[in-house]
């Protein structure tokens, strides 16, 4: 029987909130929310997921997002590295996470990539992507460009702001401002993929309008262990959001196969 729990914790000198679906000592899913996200905004697809893979389930608010503290602007352009390789293992370690596969979701999903690549020796059991970038394309420059002109001109930080409170305009801009610099125009993760043996599922909408099918072109080729791909019809940048039965059934399945 899954039992919600939900809390604040101190990793990397900010309070994080959580939010952990129990299934007694089964091992355990982590998700990583995308570049606008937070616990809330997975709604109900971790406690599903978890559900239907009889795991338990984990997602956490980046700093900066949700209930989480907020952070410094600008962000740094290596701020998913920090996010993979520092803040998400002292996150495992304070939660006494162990045996997990990790579920990223855009930023979350590169994210996923950079920690898989650079902590060969964890207890990662597999990988599973949604919309991961590995690097940066016009077609994503064009499409941030477009949301920042929704969240200044239109709803879109009134929805928002239902889901990061105070920490809206810090999430909002830490993201857009970084996507948009001129240097981040070369940011570039495909060096972690090699380093990366464990099994991989990579999931990305035909319609997603921030990234082309070279991205997971690109994380399937590049990954060195096992590496599925799922290219669902008529979804967009968020599969999970669009088609989550579709979504949950393929994860599962994947999951399951780690067993």
């Amino acid at each position: 029987m899954i039992e919600k729990e939900s809390g604040l914790s101190e990793v990397n000198g900010n309070l994080l909130e959580w939010t952990y679906w129990r299934n007694g000592d089964a091992p355990t899913l982590m998700f990583l929310h995308e570049g606008l996200g937070s616990v809330s905004l997975w709604r109900d697809f971790p406690q599903d997921l978890a559900i239907a893979t009889g795991w338990s389930a984990i997602a956490f608010s980046r700093a900066g997002y949700g209930k989480s503290d907020p952070c410094r602007l600008p962000r740094k352009s290596t701020y998913m590295h920090l996010e993979g390789e520092v803040v998400l293992p002292k996150f495992l370690i304070r939660m006494g996470i162990e045996d997990y596969v990790l579920v990223g979701h855009s930023d979350g999903g590169s994210i996923a990539l950079i920690h898989a690549g650079s902590n060969p020796n964890s207890r990662l059991r597999g990988v599973i992507t949604e919309a991961a970038h590995v690097f940066n394309e016009e077609i994503c420059i064009q499409s941030v460009e477009a949301i920042r002109d929704q969240y200044e001109g239109g709803d879109l930080k009134n929805r928002l702001e239902k889901h990061h409170g105070a920490n809206t305009d810090c999430a909002f801009y830490g993201w857009c401002d970084t996507w948009l610099h001129p240097d981040f125009r070369t940011w570039n993760v495909e060096n972690y993929l090699a380093n990366i043996e464990v099994p991989c599922l990579a999931i990305q909408g035909e319609d997603d309008n921030y990234g082309t099918l070279r991205q997971i072109e690109a994380i399937s080729s590049g990954i060195k262990g096992r590496c599925e791909t799922f290219i669902p019809t008529k979804v967009g940048h968020a599969p999970h959001a669009d088609r989550p039965d579709l979504i949950c059934e393929r994860m599962t399945l994947f999951i399951k196969s780690l067993s």
